[in-house]
């Protein structure tokens, strides 16, 4: 299961549920990525919140689906709720 050659970006979650720690630069840089994308809005935001907050949700959502998705399809086993290192 700790075979580096599993194509897995990511570590699952010792408690709870989902992706832990990024063990690939992929996953680094996915999360590098999905920061850039979560700032970009910044200036639209600033100039005109109404408009600003549209721009930002249209943005915003699709990354974090997209970025749950590949999460999900790159952790190293299943997500499923943990408890601890026992499970």
């Amino acid at each position: 299961m700790n075979d580096k050659t599993d194509g897995a970006w990511f570590e699952p979650k010792k408690f709870g549920y989902g992706a832990g720690k990024p063990i690939a630069w992929q996953g680094w840089a996915l999360l590098v990525g999905y920061t850039l994308v979560m700032l970009a809005p910044a200036p639209f935001l600033e100039a005109d919140p109404i408009i600003g907050t549209g721009i930002a949700i249209a943005i915003w959502l699709p990354a974090t689906l997209a970025l749950i998705a590949i999460a999900k399809r790159k952790t190293r086993g299943e997500w499923r709720w943990r408890h601890g290192e026992g499970d």
